[in-house]
């Protein structure tokens, strides 16, 4: 199985929405370390990334908010956080991919 940038934003954003525990990211992650390949292109950032979230349950690591905005800024993707009032009150974070280049530019 090949690691892609978007496959490790879609961990992070699973994680974001309590789609899937802290536990299972590292281990996802420590797995995806020891298992897989990462793509050619950006392959060593991927790398780095997913290797700081296989560390993210230590406790001199942890992995903030700021974290998963800066891992995700360093693979091409930003995150918007969106409060929505209704019958249950839940915070909803959306993954988007950077454009490659500025609008009008």
């Amino acid at each position: 199985m090949t690691i892609t940038s978007k496959k490790v934003a879609d961990k992070i954003g699973a994680y974001l929405h309590h789609r899937i525990s802290l536990a299972k990211l590292v281990d996802w992650a420590e797995r995806a370390m020891m298992s897989t390949e990462f793509t050619a292109q950006n392959g060593e950032q991927i790398r780095d990334v997913v290797a700081r979230l296989g560390l993210a349950d230590v406790r001199a690591f942890g992995l903030t908010w700021e974290d998963c905005e800066q891992l995700l800024q360093s693979l091409g993707y930003s995150a918007r956080i969106e409060i929505v009032a209704g019958q249950f009150t839940r915070s909803t974070v959306t993954v988007r991919e950077k454009p490659a280049r500025k609008y009008g530019k």
